[in-house]
């Protein structure tokens, strides 16, 4: 099958959008409301509906993508009706950017739900209309007066699991939307830029899965048109469609978006399918393709930054961190001082964590990362991917920074900090216990992994004893079965639920249908927050 907007989608360029993601212009005088009398196959077109993320206090991002040289345009309203709606002139979208574009919808009422519709304006007679694309979202709320919601997972088209129509595409992004979450945290690997999608792949139990195939998506992406149609791979399934239209997300990237356990000073050894051996020339690529294709807000002091807080009441703080951007090169992880070999978050991102973990006054502060901190994973060259690397007494190499970030929240008093993550293809619930870890310098706290959202499911990793962590439910395949299908059951994503006059926080980790697998309930610490 091939992609839904033909040749013009594979010839399409980069553009980065950071000045026009705050551009808010009201304007007949600008661009005219024109309707030209045009058959809806001579209109631009938006193949791939729209989207939101970066949810504020005061609104959100919206991004599209259009088919051809064409003005963003965007009207909004608190009411369904449009009625007394607002009109934002938005960035033009040019093959230099993929024909995607994106702009702030800011000014909104806490608590209020808004909806909108994007319209592109063909630039090449500039009569000419799209037909719109609609969506919503919802603000958080100033208040205690309502609860908050969202969901979590990651991992989506990996091991060569995409879109299977005889299994209803990707459920679980459906399943996810049925929950009416307030928004959506991906915590990365939304593509899988080195796996290929064949048209099938025969399970162990003998069955088939089948794939929606594309030309970008037969082999590991390394120029830039073909990581973009890694994305584009995943804006086909009606599930991500209609879950983008109705709720926000918020994007982390790690390894995938690039290559499997990446760091930029790495070479390619031993892989055919690689004509470029630069991960960090193929890192650049894939952060551009990351941006163009992520309703994120772009710092213009510094672009390629992902780090920021999230405000979504006074209940809840969401905190996005990248593991993968500041990282040292991975080795053996058993650095006994700090160094730039032993960087994970890095020095600039650490800083900024603990300054706005200590600032906030939510009652919660979740910590969204791209992969989870006391668990062993290994790349195939023998070094580290994850902080973790085995019992080994005091904190060693990439640990030290973790064990520092975790001293200074006990030391200032930082309660009711939570982690989430995905990365490892089940999902889990681990309480890090510094009564039974070998540096007991840190708060409790508990770490919820979920995922895969769309792709191969593994067993449990080793876990390194440093910081306590302590299984309290995992689902995992049967020992003797690895790789299982999304349809085998090894489908998650997580729901969390925090009410909006008590402050408890429910957890749930759930199926591709939406069945709950596990809850924990968690009452705030009272103290300072």
């Amino acid at each position: 099958m091939n992609s839904p907007n033909g040749r013009s989608l594979r010839r399409r360029r980069l553009l980065r959008t950071g000045t026009a993601a705050g551009l808010s212009l009201c304007t007949s005088a600008v661009v005219p409301r024109v309707f030209a009398q045009t058959s809806d196959r001579m209109r631009p077109q938006i193949p791939f509906g729209v989207q939101t993320g970066d949810i504020g206090a005061d609104g959100a991002l919206v991004w599209a993508a259009a088919d051809r040289p064409a003005r963003m345009i965007v009207e909004y309203a608190t009411t369904e009706s449009f009625r007394d709606s607002q009109r934002l002139v938005g960035p033009s979208a040019l093959d230099v950017s993929d024909y995607t574009a994106r702009i702030a919808i800011t000014g909104i009422a806490p608590g209020q739900t808004v909806f909108y519709r994007v319209t592109f304006l063909d630039l090449g007679d500039y009569r000419t209309q799209s037909a719109p694309s609609t969506g919503s979202f919802r603000v958080p709320p100033a208040s205690g007066d309502r609860d908050v919601s969202f969901v979590w997972t990651g991992d989506t088209a990996g091991q060569g699991f995409g879109i299977n129509p005889d299994w209803g595409g990707m459920r679980l992004y459906d399943a996810m939307r049925r929950t009416d979450p307030d928004f959506l945290v991906h915590c990365g690997d939304q593509i899988y830029a080195d796996n290929p999608i064949a048209s099938h792949v025969t399970l162990d139990d003998g069955s088939v899965w089948r794939n929606v195939v594309t030309e970008e998506k037969a082999k590991v992406a390394e120029t830039l048109r073909e990581y973009r149609g890694n994305y584009r791979y995943n804006l086909m399934d009606d599930n991500v469609r209609r879950l983008n239209a109705a709720v926000p997300t918020i994007m982390l990237w790690d390894d995938h978006e690039v290559r499997d356990n990446w760091f930029h000073a790495q070479r390619i050894q031993g892989d055919d399918r690689y004509r470029e051996k630069s991960v960090g020339l193929l890192a650049a690529r894939g952060m551009r393709a990351f941006q163009e294709y992520s309703p994120i807000r772009l710092d213009p002091d510094d672009p390629e930054r992902l780090y920021r807080k999230f405000a979504c009441g006074p209940h809840l703080d969401l905190f996005r961190i990248d593991m993968r951007s500041y990282r040292g090169d991975n080795g053996p992880n058993r650095e006994t001082a700090r160094s730039a070999a032993t960087d994970y978050l890095g020095p600039a991102q650490l800083v900024w964590l603990k300054r706005a973990l200590l600032a906030s006054t939510a009652t919660w502060k979740v910590i969204a990362a791209d992969m989870p901190l006391g668990l062993v994973s290994w790349d195939d060259a023998g070094g580290a991917e994850t902080p973790a690397n085995g019992d080994h007494g005091a904190p060693l190499g990439r640990e030290l920074e973790i064990a520092g970030l975790l001293s200074f929240i006990r030391r200032e008093a930082i309660h009711n900090v939570v982690w989430i993550t995905a990365d490892v293809h089940y999902c889990a619930t681990h309480y890090y216990d510094p009564g039974k870890a070998t540096v007991g310098d840190f708060l409790p706290f508990y770490e919820f992994i979920s995922g895969p959202a769309n792709a191969g499911g593994f067993g449990a990793l080793e876990r390194d004893g440093t910081f306590g962590p302590q299984v309290l439910f995992q689902r995992v395949p049967p020992a003797n079965r690895q790789n299982l299908a999304p349809s085998q059951g090894m489908a998650f994503f997580g729901h969390v639920k925090v009410d909006g006059r008590s402050g408890l926080m429910t957890v749930s980790h759930r199926d591709a249908d939406g069945a709950i697998l596990h809850t924990t309930e968690l009452a705030p610490t009272p103290g300072k927050v």
